[in-house]
Parts: structure tokens; sequence; C-alpha cells
């Protein structure tokens, strides 16, 4: 019944106001949702980044046997090479582990769509 009353100009005035406000809070969620995505792919890259200071480290360790055979050939160098390639292994799953965490996330800001799409839908009931 107040519809009823109210003008066409002013329909329109509402429903103009009202998409702008609709607009700004899924300009806003889009804001946050990608925000969250980026930290979250931050903190993979950190994972690959840290198996890679760790696989550095075994690489080190692996060097210096190789080191050791040459100057002497002893068992010793058979235990540096044990330490050096647990410690590569263990870089190495690292970095998997992150590797594969970051190829999981998506960059899309899926709830910020699918808001937009409901968005659409209610609009268009609007108009009819």
């Amino acid at each position: 019944m107040i519809k009823e009353q109210q003008s066409l100009g002013q329909l329109f005035s509402e429903l103009s106001a009202g998409t702008s406000a609709l607009i700004r809070q899924e300009v806003q969620l889009a804001k946050v949702e990608l925000t969250q995505k980026a930290n979250k792919a931050g903190k993979d890259v950190a994972l690959i980044a840290a198996g890679g200071v760790v696989a550095y480290g075994g690489f080190l360790v692996l060097l210096a046997a190789l080191v050791l055979v040459l100057a002497v050939v002893m068992p010793l160098w058979l235990a540096a090479f044990l330490v050096g390639s647990v410690v590569a292994g263990i870089g190495a799953l690292v970095a998997l582990n992150g590797w594969e965490s970051l190829q999981k996330t998506t960059m899309t800001p899926e709830r910020t769509i699918k808001s937009l799409q409901e968005d659409k839908e209610w609009l268009q009931h609007q108009l009819n």
C-alpha cells in the first residue's frame, strides 16, 4: 500500500540508493576476502622460502662431506653425507608442502562473486 503512494521517481531514487549501498558493501567484501587470501598465499610462500633455506643448509653439509672425502679417505665422510642428505630431504619436504598448499590457494573472491550474483537476482526481481 505504501509503494502505491510513492511516485515512480521516489521508487527509482530508493532503488538507486539501495544499489549504491549494496555495491559499496560488495567492494568492501571483496577487499576483505582478497586480503585474507593474500595473507594465506604469503604464509605459503614463507614455507617455500623456509624449505629453500633448510635445503641450502643441507647442500652446504653435502659440500663439507665432499671436502672431507677428498681430504681424507675415512669413514668420517659417510657421517657428513648422511647428515647432509637428511637435512636436504627435510628441506625438500617443507618446500614441497608449501608449494602444494600454494597451488590449492585461489585468488578468486568466491564469496563476493556469489553475493554479486545474489544481488543481481534481487535487483532483477525488484525491477520486475
